[in-house]
């Protein structure tokens, strides 16, 4: 494993400090209550850590997409505050007004309100960056899925913090992604799914560089499918990047490892959840189909694919998974990766959800937490929340041999 160019929680002293950690608890609420607390739990490892060694812990984070710089009840963390105390099986104070210093003592945690709440946040304001980094000592992020935006509560207190460092699930996130990117087992294959190719073709054709074979799946398969020349009806797909597919089609086919199709389909006749299924060969679909989910055949293909591989990064669903007769196709594939002997990573909103659904993750070698972050660097992108870090830890570096 490469060796990462930032500071680790571990490589830094935090007992009696004042540490401030930037946690994603952008969970999904419904009446108040937490119906997926997997972020709060991802965050129970740094946030132990510090209280065995004695820190005073701070805990920020965004929640949703408030109005910035006012109040909104309907945004508040205290949900968070109270789901983590039951977690914790202690008392998680929430501070509604924070910039201008809080009271925390070693080996108690504070959870501070919505960073959106505050007046530059998004837009990385340097002053707001400041004031937060005067809260603490030593600042740790731990919110990968975060750290693609260049924000104050994840890029400029960075700069200001007298320490900066990376917690735990950021360092595993890293890991993971790098050992799948710049060290994979071969063969290697990677199953990109979802709605829209526009969103995903850096990703698809920055794989399709590295990978051994690429199955594209959900609308982007209706996509490729029309590239080829199909009929695809009322599917979703994006007529516009009909080239573009066409031409990665091309280029994996003089590559040797050609892009696989599907050979057979789930059509309805319309997106509803009590929608009938059918199973049609994909050259029967006709123009009032609307193609839901791969067919078994092809599925089991897919399957076949996956028991070949040695490393599987996984993003996307390949149908309609939240509906049952449109998710036997992605249920197949998830299987097939669980049961893989592959080092298999999976990330994404939807593929973190179809691996709930299945209940799977346990099987999984690592599932991202990240959405964006995830995407980007798949796409070979720089995060900048990482890029500070690594640029702290130089100029730690340098001070350190001027002393």
């Amino acid at each position: 494993m490469p060796k990462l160019a930032f500071l680790r929680l571990h490589d830094v002293s935090v007992r009696k400090k004042r540490v401030l950690v930037r946690v994603d608890f952008n969970v999904p609420l419904q009446d108040g209550v937490i119906t997926d607390d997997t972020r709060v739990r991802a965050s129970l490892p740094v946030i132990l850590y510090l209280l065995k060694a004695g820190a005073a812990v701070m805990l920020m984070s965004h929640l949703g997409r408030p109005k910035e710089g006012a109040f909104d009840e309907r945004y508040s963390l205290k949900p968070v505050a109270e789901h983590l105390g039951r977690l914790l099986n202690c008392t998680i104070a929430l501070q509604r007004n924070w910039l201008d210093g809080v009271t925390v003592q070693p080996g108690e945690v504070l959870l501070l309100e919505n960073v959106r709440f505050e007046p530059g946040e998004e837009a990385n304001d340097d002053g707001l960056a400041r004031r937060m980094a005067q809260l603490c000592d030593v600042f740790v992020n731990d919110a990968f899925a975060t750290a693609h935006r260049a924000q104050a509560s994840t890029h400029g207190v960075a700069k200001y913090a007298p320490v900066a460092c990376a917690g735990p699930l950021l360092v595993a996130e890293v890991e993971a992604l790098t050992r799948a990117l710049q060290d994979p087992a071969h063969p290697m294959l990677a199953v990109v799914g979802g709605s829209k190719v526009s969103t995903k073709l850096t990703i698809l054709e920055q794989l399709l560089e590295k990978v051994d074979a690429l199955i594209v799946g959900g609308g982007i398969a209706n996509t490729f499918l029309a590239a080829a020349g199909f009929e695809v009806g009322k599917s979703l797909q994006e007529a516009d990047l009909v080239p573009a597919a066409r031409r990665m089609l091309l280029q994996a086919e003089q590559r040797g490892n050609p892009i696989p199709l599907p050979a057979d389909v789930v059509c309805a006749r319309e997106f509803s959840a009590g929608a009938a299924a059918t199973i049609k060969n994909v050259a029967d679909v006709d123009a009032g189909d609307l193609i839901m989910d791969v067919g078994p055949e092809t599925a089991r293909r897919y399957a076949a694919s996956v028991a070949t591989a040695a490393t599987v990064i996984w993003n996307g669903p390949l149908g309609v998974f939240e509906w049952e007769q449109f998710g036997q196709g992605t249920r197949v594939l998830a299987d097939a990766i669980a049961a893989s002997k592959a080092f298999s990573l999976a990330g994404g909103g939807d593929t973190v959800s179809a691996i709930a659904h299945y209940n799977i993750s346990d099987r999984i070698s690592y599932v991202s937490t990240g959405g964006g972050a995830f995407l980007e660097f798949l796409e070979g992108r720089t995060l900048p929340a990482i890029a500070i870090l690594e640029e702290s830890a130089r100029a730690v570096a340098a001070a350190e041999r001027e002393y």
